[in-house]
């Protein structure tokens, strides 16, 4: 399942947020978002994981990405969303 790191405020975070709710992909089933706030142990992850404190961050498997706009190419394109 694909795991979405945000931090609340985020407004990038509200931007992948937001694009997973017009793709109608639902939490739980296609991802789970993560808290990645200060001191939490998602924030922990991102770092280890990416190497930087930034998100948006997306684990899929092997797959990690930073940045808005590729978290929802990758996203589209995953789950076959049309237009």
């Amino acid at each position: 399942m694909v795991q979405l790191y945000v931090r609340e405020g985020c407004p990038y975070c509200r931007k992948v947020l937001a694009a997973v709710q017009q793709f109608g992909l639902e939490e739980g089933k296609d991802f789970t978002s993560i808290d990645a706030s200060v001191g939490s142990p998602g924030r922990e992850i991102v770092l280890k994981v990416g190497g930087k404190i930034m998100v948006p961050f997306l684990i899929d498997g092997d797959i990690s990405m930073y940045e808005s706009d590729d978290i929802i190419a990758y996203l589209k394109k995953k789950f076959a969303v049309t237009g």
